[in-house]
């Protein structure tokens, strides 16, 4: 029997969690929430985690989404350290794996993503890390000391800014990833050169178009050998190769799912009583079509509108969420579909360092990226929905 009937459950501890309590909260004052985290913590940031944390710009205590009394205040009830093992539909309840089941009226998945694992000998090593959690930052920050080495695979989001956060605090950094330059599903090729180029001249080392092979235990460190016959030793392996959705709950329900969970514009899933955001959301952006994505903007953005919902406000999601970065001294923000794949024009004040990388598709643009340029993305996002031909002359200058 269930132990306590809740107007509203969500799953998932992590920003889209934290942000749907809000969006509850704005249109329901008393109906009672749960919230099921799988992780210690309460609610945090994730972008601080490759940036602020390590450069000095943030306090481990100031990347909460909200105070710890916040909960308590507002009549939510939390459940951290526990994984929820299975939903019932038809009986609107969750079991968690201690043996508690709880009854919702309205439920929120927003279970994020798991790191992918590096499926090489090796790959499961201890002390190896796959990083994504405050947990994987103080672990991390606690043995990446100056004058430790470091090797990180992937040269993606997380790669490139884990290996500038450890470069900074004098740690040497090695990088390897399939790409000929960093971020190459994102920055087109002159962009990604430079910026390649850039960490090279940082000092970090960087090991283009290889993977690793195998991963030993040698001495006190690891040993990596690569598809192209080198063989990498360091203190430390850091590993951020992407993650996937975590669907397994929804599909085991019977949800839609594919890449992701599938939702409505109004963030329902095939379910009524069940909404899905963040992460693992796969859902009907307007403009650019179904997509899911994994950035800070839209987990809170999708939290707070799918907890409105579930509250009863009823209004599509209408947003078209941004991402951002900072590596050493180059920043950005990007919106829309930014996918090195399309056709680019870079309209530079500086070159590869200033400006406005514009992404085109039959010379509609599908998305920009403001370089060192910011307080742009709302006129960003207008160019995108206009979705008018333009031709590189008339993109000029069109965002500065």
């Amino acid at each position: 029997m269930p132990q306590k009937t809740y107007s509203y459950v969500v799953v998932g501890g992590g920003l889209a969690g934290a942000w749907a309590i809000d969006g509850i909260r704005q249109r329901d004052a008393n109906g009672s929430i749960l919230l099921v985290g799988s992780e210690p913590d309460r609610p945090y940031d994730r972008p601080p985690l490759s940036k602020q944390l390590w450069t000095g710009g943030k306090r481990v205590d100031e990347v909460f989404v909200h105070p710890a009394e916040f909960y308590a205040q507002h009549g939510v009830q939390m459940e951290l350290r526990t994984e929820v093992v299975g939903l019932d539909l038809a009986g609107h309840t969750i079991r968690d794996g201690k043996g508690g089941v709880f009854r919702y009226e309205k439920l929120l998945l927003a279970t994020g993503g798991t790191p992918r694992k590096l499926t090489i000998p090796g790959g499961d090593l201890e002390g190896l890390t796959y990083y994504r959690t405050l947990a994987d930052f103080r672990n991390l920050r606690s043995s990446a000391t100056a004058g430790k080495s470091a090797l990180v695979v992937g040269g993606g989001y997380i790669g490139s800014e884990m290996a500038a956060a450890l470069c900074v605090n004098n740690v040497t950094v090695t990088m390897i990833f399939p790409g000929r330059w960093l971020v190459s599903r994102v920055f087109p090729q002159p962009l990604g050169a430079a910026i390649t180029d850039h960490y090279r001249a940082k000092g970090v080392r960087i090991v283009t178009e290889d993977v690793p092979v195998s991963i030993e235990r040698k001495g006190g460190g690891y040993l990596t050998r690569t598809r192209g016959g080198q063989q990498i030793s360091t203190d430390l392996v850091v590993v951020g190769v992407g993650i996937s959705p975590n669907i397994q709950l929804a599909q085991a329900a019977g949800l839609n799912t594919g890449n992701g969970i599938v939702v409505n514009e109004f963030l329902q899933t095939s379910d009524p009583d069940v909404y899905a955001a963040g992460d693992v959301a796969f859902f009907p952006e307007q403009v650019l079509g179904p997509r899911r994505i994994e950035h800070w903007d839209n987990a809170v953005s999708q939290g707070k509108h799918a907890g409105r919902n579930m509250a009863g406000a009823n209004e599509p999601f209408t947003d078209m969420p941004f991402f951002f970065s900072d590596l050493f001294e180059f920043g950005y923000e990007a919106v829309g579909e930014v996918d090195s794949r399309l056709q680019t024009f870079a309209d530079w004040q500086e070159p590869n360092k200033t400006g406005v990388v514009y992404y085109l598709s039959d010379r509609r643009v599908r998305g920009a990226m403001m370089c060192n340029v910011w307080g742009k993305v709302d006129a960003a996002r207008e160019l995108i929905r206009k979705g008018q031909p333009a031709s590189p002359e008339e993109l000029r200058g069109a965002i500065r």
